[in-house]
């Protein structure tokens, strides 16, 4: 009772700086539930297992500390890709800077519009994979997301989308604090991409639910940086059915402290899921992924690719999990987490887990922490290669894999010039 009680502490004072918005009848339902699983569970602290080695005490707080807006001569990531695009600024859609969403050619609803109906075909899923994804593990800020979120984005895709639709997040507030909750649900056969950029907030919280119906696939590119100063909590819930795939890719350059969380469960035979990363951190940065993997089905394959790069005391942190259930035979389950260290003074942190309950599966885990490989730095040194030059090279060979997940051609090769603009800037 006293742990509970300690746990409760503060969520009050939470739950007041960010008021549970009215809506119609299906939402309302939806923010009460959240509230109530949110009550029940209480904000996280350190004594929690998944947040032994992320401080959730900026999370926690009532109002964010101030995070200053970063202004620069670079070219917005994706800029030279094909896309319809929608941007939101401190958590407000912005319509002049936003394309038309009707030339996406898929139904698409802002949650503000669709919150003031009474029924809407988002009510089977909001808040829905979040609540299943509070087992085993809590997740509080899902829930305080789901609760407090007043917009985002909701996309129904029944063929497949010729071109990627692009979120974007502009920050402009040094004192925004802000929750958006965004819905996507292919029916079977479906296809599209979905891109997302920017640092949204000085505090950011950002939930994504994605449904994906039979034989459908979705690829999800993502870029986090620039505004050094911000805050980030991000919860990315996918439901996998019959044959259907999933790939994510995550690129996180600076920020003082980013969470990603990725609950991915398969519920029907012969699906792939893939969700890979690469972060750069340099001084006071602190990277979180945590990843928890569920296969409930048979014949199904996931892969976990997350590389980090790490100097001047910035922190890296893994936590993956693969849960095979029983029944979930000719499971394929592979993770992966390495560190690049730069220097002596920073840290990597790494939670691999397997829980297997099937006897016919392929399952392996590993999580490897080294410097650079002096044997190939002093092979380019010794061919007339500047030192800075060399390393950047072997730092762009370590994070080569994480990339490979990207199948887009062209947003892979922008994702490799980010990266190395980031290197060439800081040497």
């Amino acid at each position: 009772m006293a742990v509970a009680k300690a746990k409760s502490a503060g969520l009050e004072e939470r739950l007041a700086a960010c008021p549970v918005p009215a809506g119609g009848r299906w939402i309302s339902a939806a923010r009460k539930a959240a509230v109530a699983r949110l009550q029940a569970m209480g904000l996280p602290d350190r004594r929690d297992e998944y947040w032994r080695f992320t401080r959730p005490d900026a999370l926690n707080s009532a109002s964010p500390a101030p995070a200053a807006v970063f202004e620069n001569s670079e070219k917005p990531v994706f800029d030279d890709i094909d896309r319809l695009k929608l941007v939101f600024t401190d958590g407000r859609f912005d319509a002049a800077a936003s394309d038309d969403p009707v030339l996406a050619g898929v139904e698409i609803t802002r949650l503000e519009e669709a919150a003031k109906s009474d029924i809407h075909w988002a009510r089977d899923l909001y808040g829905v994979l979040e609540e299943a994804g509070q087992t085993p593990v809590a997740r509080p800020f899902a829930a305080l997301n789901t609760a407090c979120a007043t917009d985002g984005i909701l996309i129904r895709v029944s063929g497949r989308v010729n071109r990627p639709i692009s979120l974007v997040y502009n920050h402009k507030s040094d004192a925004s604090d802000v929750n958006l909750h965004h819905i996507i649900q292919l029916e079977e056969g479906a296809e599209m991409t979905l891109l997302e950029n920017g640092p949204g907030a000085a505090r950011f919280s950002k939930v994504l639910e994605v449904d994906i119906a039979k034989g459908a696939s979705f690829h999800h590119i993502r870029a986090q940086g620039r505004d050094h100063e911000r805050l980030a909590i991000t919860h990315l819930f996918v439901r996998l059915a019959e044959e259907s795939r999933f790939k994510s890719f995550t690129l996180t350059a600076n920020g003082r402290l980013t969470r990603n969380e990725a609950v991915i469960t398969f519920t029907g035979d012969n699906a792939v899921a893939h969700v890979a990363g690469a972060a750069l951190g340099d001084g006071d940065f602190h990277h979180d992924d945590t990843v928890f993997v569920t296969h409930d089905a048979e014949t199904c394959e996931s892969r976990q690719v997350f590389k980090k790069v790490l100097r001047n005391g910035a922190v890296g942190v893994f936590q993956g999990k693969i849960l095979v259930k029983p029944g979930a035979q000719k499971t394929d389950g592979y993770q992966m987490s390495q560190a690049l260290m730069l220097d002596d003074d920073s840290q990597f942190l790494a939670k691999p887990e397997l829980e297997i309950y099937a006897d016919d599966v392929i399952c392996s885990h590993g999580s490897t922490t080294g410097a650079i490989d002096e044997e190939a730095f002093f092979y380019l040194r010794s061919r007339g290669v500047p030192a800075k030059t060399a390393e950047d090279l072997l730092v762009l060979a370590f994070l080569a894999t994480a990339l490979e997940e990207i199948e887009d051609a062209a947003i892979a090769e922008d994702m490799r010039s980010r990266l190395e603009g980031w290197l060439e800037r800081r040497r």
